[in-house]
């Protein structure tokens, strides 16, 4: 441990003297935007074929719908996991 040599103490002082617990993901806040970018992405497929734009523009809008539903899904697993966050 690199501190210990410096400081001379065990106490990692990028911690707070080590008092501070490791941090912890939000996963709550993650699952949050993961909804939000759900609904964002099929409302903008929507949006595009009701415009009649061109459909690349409904790819990317369902690519970014997939990635939400799969971070949805990570995120509920881990959740049940009962993981911290």
């Amino acid at each position: 441990m690199p501190w210990k040599r410096l400081y001379g103490t065990d106490l990692d002082p990028r911690t707070a003297g080590g008092h501070l617990p490791p941090a912890r993901s939000a996963l709550t806040a993650r699952l949050v935007l993961a909804a939000f970018g759900l609904l964002a992405g099929l409302a903008g497929v929507v949006l595009v074929l009701a415009l009649g734009l061109p459909w690349g523009f409904a790819v990317l809008f369902g690519l970014i719908a997939l990635t939400a539903v799969v971070d949805l899904a990570v995120v509920a697993r881990r959740k049940s996991r009962h993981e911290p966050g």
